[in-house]
């Protein structure tokens, strides 16, 4: 369904707001800026803000639901005869490979990750965050497999592949804060990719692999 001219300048008003919102975040730290300031930057209220924004955690974390979609999205885009795990690893390999900003691969992620480590709020956001992103990747498991609800493994599946993403994204993130190149943390990353494929155990390897047509 196409876009209507209500939804369409609600979207680019959320934008906007956030556009405005990361930039005196990574200016001046997250704590440091109240909301009525952002209000002021957007040239909205200060109930405009919360009405998109409940929190000013979410205003930071913004882009936080295609991190929590990622693995679910990779999963369910197994190829057939290609297993949860493996899929996620190609995917991850592809993003890698092409030098991705999805992977935190661009110039400036070391400020949006400094932003972080100089606030407790945010780093306590992100915890929440990443039990989304295992509570998510389970639920599509459980779907995928076709388990039962008491099953267990597509808990301890969906734990192994959150455990690639976040390793992946924590070592993307120190490199960068390190003040690497792009293209040298890229490198580093698919041999890093390639050494928690071999720490997987094979029951992982191989579990909801896609039936072949």
């Amino acid at each position: 369904m196409a876009e209507g001219l209500r939804e369409r300048k609600k979207r680019q008003t959320r934008q906007h707001i956030s556009d405005m919102a990361t930039g005196l975040f990574l200016e001046r730290g997250f704590d440091a800026v109240t909301i009525a300031e952002i209000a002021a930057a957007a040239d909205v209220s200060v109930n405009t803000v919360y009405n998109y924004f409940p929190a000013k955690e979410d205003l930071f974390f913004d882009r936080s639901m295609g991190v929590i979609d990622r693995l679910p999205r990779y999963v369910r885009g197994r190829e057939p005869g290609e297993s949860a795990a493996l899929s996620v690893l190609r995917q991850f390999r592809f993003e890698v490979e092409c030098v991705s900003p999805t992977v935190g691969l661009f110039d400036g992620y070391d400020r949006f990750m400094r932003v972080i480590e100089g606030a407790h709020a945010l780093k306590a956001r992100l915890w929440y965050l990443q039990q989304e992103v295992i509570e998510s990747v389970e639920r599509t498991l459980r779907e995928e497999a076709g388990a039962a609800a008491d099953d267990p493994l597509p808990m301890l599946v969906g734990g192994q592949l959150a455990w690639i993403q976040g390793t992946l994204m924590g070592f993307v993130g120190r490199e960068m804060v390190a003040g690497r190149k792009a293209v040298e943390v890229s490198r580093e990353a698919l041999v890093l990719l390639d050494e928690m494929e071999d720490l997987i155990s094979e029951r992982v390897l191989n579990y909801a692999v896609r039936p072949a047509p």
